[in-house]
């Protein structure tokens, strides 16, 4: 199974930082902070991920290279701020392959393993995508999406937030024009025909979208380092 790694927005909340650097490197600890969500997929046997880049990605692709922690690269370079989530999904679809595949953002950080649930959820049911749902923190306490058992749903069940993690089946995206397309309300619509699991991650996520948060995150990991919990 492959991965993508969503890396092309222009980090307007972390601004001046991204000013001169694309999000997805922003130092944490002392490592770029899309560097732990790769070396976690290559844990979790992922062998070729496709990041998107635009503000600034030459210098995540001059960073990264062709091949980080045993796992291939390969990048889908878009025109800054140009096609939104599921668009850019949409042009890297060639890159990805034919079956289900995973897709993170770039500011988040998580402990979930990303061992790929998806070739049997997506096989169930006609289901097009599977999300991982969180606690909704307190900066989206309205959440997203609901979760009854393992089907996610607007009106039934336990109001979460989606993490930015999901595995897709290439399909979600069959039929999208070429161009600017939100990842929202192609799930909403999906969800609306019952063709989206999910489950409840209750571990430790953080959408690092802030200075403030980025700080804290980096607080942390020194934190668990320096009592060999890392």
């Amino acid at each position: 199974m492959r991965a993508m790694i969503l890396a092309a927005g222009r980090g307007e909340r972390m601004r001046p930082l991204t000013d001169h650097c694309p999000k997805p490197l922003l130092p944490v600890a002392g490592r770029p902070l899309i560097a732990y969500t790769l070396e976690r997929l290559a844990r979790a046997g992922y062998r070729t991920v496709v990041i998107n880049t635009a503000h600034l990605g030459e210098q995540i692709r001059e960073t990264l290279g062709a091949e980080y922690a045993g796992t291939r690269l390969l990048y889908s370079e878009e025109p800054e701020g140009a096609l939104e989530t599921a668009g850019g999904i949409r042009q890297a679809l060639p890159m990805l392959g034919d079956g289900p595949f995973l897709v993170v953002n770039g500011d988040v950080w998580c402990e979930h393993p990303l061992d790929p649930p998806a070739e049997q959820a997506l096989a169930e049911g006609g289901r097009l995508a599977h999300l991982v749902l969180v606690d909704n923190p307190p900066h989206h306490l309205r959440g997203d999406f609901r979760l009854s058992g393992r089907q996610v749903s607007l009106d039934t069940g336990t109001p979460l937030t989606f993490s930015g993690i999901g595995w897709y089946h290439p399909a979600l995206f069959a039929g999208l024009p070429e161009g600017r397309c939100p990842l929202g309300p192609l799930l909403r619509e999906a969800v609306d025909h019952g063709q989206v699991s999910g489950e409840h991650y209750t571990g430790d996520w953080r959408d690092i979208g802030t200075p403030e948060r980025l700080a804290a995150l980096e607080t942390d990991i020194d934190r668990r380092r320096h009592h060999g919990l890392m």
